[in-house]
């Protein structure tokens, strides 16, 4: 990845060699990154990054210096690349996989230097150490950087690492150790002050708010207003009667819900429960549910549709309460296979029946579900197939032997090697009519267009039925219509479900019009 510089660790074999050991040519270094090319500018910081990382010898104490004025140039092109990143709707592959490798690879490598710097903290430094003054701020650094290859990971849906908190809980012990845990310190990239202690509590709320049901960009909506309510979770160390997660800070082990005391108390354990922020996100939930907007404290990076904010919220103020959500259904382990097709074609082809319960030529797909409950199916890849698979993809599933189909979605997505995953589909019908329905308010039925839906007929409000439509079919104004069995059938719009880059999701009630 790191074309030009990725090899400098192994040319700059002692210390004195390297040029960012020269404060002078690290300055002209730096301003002589590319200013109208955020990839190659972040490609060539990561790839100097790593090359200091690469010489042992390096002294920390410049290294220390180093990293933050990477890190400090890197903010605007990781700024500008992760825009990229979220609004791009229909990345492809290699183009989502370019993107994310350069943010994650820059993170781990700065995760790396301040790692090292963290080692070579004495209160009496030698040449080549760090004094115990640059301890609050290296301490947050490394939080926050360590944070920031966990989002990635998330962003990506694993593999997660789960090694990654043993460093974190080592940078804030050190913190603790050395009376700093609450010093406030300014940290690059982000206005106002934070302290190794609240970039920790940061972390440890982002991990526990289950957001691999998410995507990319409400992941990173979820991160924004993480922040802004954090001063209102309660972080202690000892579990109060309300506390929801915990963490050993000695341990590699993500935070874990507290349905029960941990087997023993130990010093290191730290506890977490909502607190005020849980009535705050409730508060802005339900004030965007009437209409109302953002205030403008709260700083999410850009300007997004209410639509969006609420299921990031709704997602927040269920899984950071004082009593997160509880499994609707029981899960049944099972072991079978099933057999998948993906996208709203696929699924109407096998729907119509026209060409059988099994026709030739589709990109059938051969998953083994290892849990089932009446909401849907946990499943796991042994190969991960091409770039349609994210969360709320749309898929037509058959259980082997069988000779029904139903349709489903892509709740959730963990990655848990290059190629093998875990997901869990929610199965939203069993009985499903594939219809060509038109728009009613056309002149003539019989020369208006078309449009294929799939009618679901179960699991809906009393007299309605929900359809799946194209994107950008729905509207709130007009009704549909279609043609079964001699007679004619109106849908009326009654609201919007959900809404994806492929399809949609929307409540009609159903009349008969008369015969066809």
């Amino acid at each position: 990845m790191f074309d030009k510089v990725a090899t400098l660790g192994g040319i700059f074999g002692q210390k004195n060699d390297h040029p960012l050991a020269n404060p002078r040519e690290m300055r002209k270094i730096l301003n002589d990154l590319p200013k109208d090319n955020a990839f190659k500018a972040l490609d060539e910081i990561t790839g100097w990054l790593e090359s200091v990382t690469g010489v042992d010898d390096f002294p920390v104490d410049r290294l220390y210096e180093v990293a933050q004025a990477l890190e400090e140039t890197a903010w605007p092109h990781l700024k500008r690349l992760s825009r990229e990143y979220f609004q791009a709707a229909r990345l492809s592959r290699s183009e989502e996989k370019r993107l994310w490798s350069i943010n994650y690879g820059f993170w781990t490598l700065l995760s790396v230097a301040y790692e090292r710097c963290l080692v070579k903290v004495t209160d009496k430094p030698r040449p080549g150490e760090l004094p115990k003054s640059v301890l609050p701020a290296l301490s947050a650094s490394l939080i926050a950087a360590l944070g920031c290859v966990l989002k990635w990971e998330q962003f990506h849906y694993g593999p997660l690492r789960t090694e990654s908190w043993r460093p974190l809980g080592k940078a804030l012990l050190a913190a603790e150790e050395g009376g700093v845990a609450e010093r406030s310190v300014a940290m690059p990239g982000r206005a106002g002050m934070s302290s190794p202690v609240l970039e920790y509590e940061r972390v440890m709320v982002f991990q526990a708010a289950s957001l691999g049901s998410l995507l990319p960009l409400e992941i990173e909506i979820a991160e924004k207003l993480i922040g802004h309510y954090l001063s209102g979770f309660v972080f202690t160390r000892t579990a109060l009667i309300d506390s929801v997660y915990w963490c050993d800070l000695r341990q590699a082990q993500a935070p874990q819900r507290l349905a029960r005391m941990p087997e023993y108390a130990t010093p290191t354990q730290r506890f977490i429960k909502p607190g005020d922020a849980h009535q705050a996100m409730r508060a802005l939930l339900d004030d965007l549910e009437r209409g109302g907007d953002v205030p403008p404290a709260i700083d999410l990076g850009g300007q997004y549709h209410p639509k969006l904010l609420i299921r990031v919220l709704t997602h927040l103020s269920s899984y950071l309460a004082p009593i997160p959500p509880q499994r609707k259904h029981v899960r049944h382990r099972v072991m079978h296979r099933m057999s998948v097709l993906h996208g709203l074609v696929n699924a109407f082809v096998v729907f119509s029946g026209e060409f059988g319960g099994r026709p030739a030529g589709l990109p059938v797909e051969s998953w083994v579900v290892e849990n089932v409950s009446r909401g849907g199916f946990g499943a796991v890849l042994g190969d991960v197939p091409g770039e349609w698979l994210k969360v709320g993809a749309l898929v037509a599933l058959q259980p082997e032997g069988g000779d029904n189909w139903l349709v489903g979605v892509v709740r959730r997505y963990q990655r848990l090697a290059e190629n093998e995953a875990r997901v869990g589909i929610e199965a939203l019908a069993r009985q499903v009519d594939a219809e060509e329905v038109r728009v009613r308010s056309a002149s003539s039925y019989g020369a208006a267009a078309t449009t294929p839906a799939l009618l679901l007929r179960d699991g809906c409000e009393p007299g309605e039925l929900r359809a799946i439509l194209p994107f950008g079919s729905f509207s709130p104004r007009e009704s549909l219509e279609y043609a079964r069995g001699g007679q004619r059938f109106v849908l009326e719009p009654v609201a919007m479900v959900e809404q994806t880059p492929d399809y949609e999701l929307a409540r009609y009630r159903q009349s008969v019009l008369g015969a066809a």
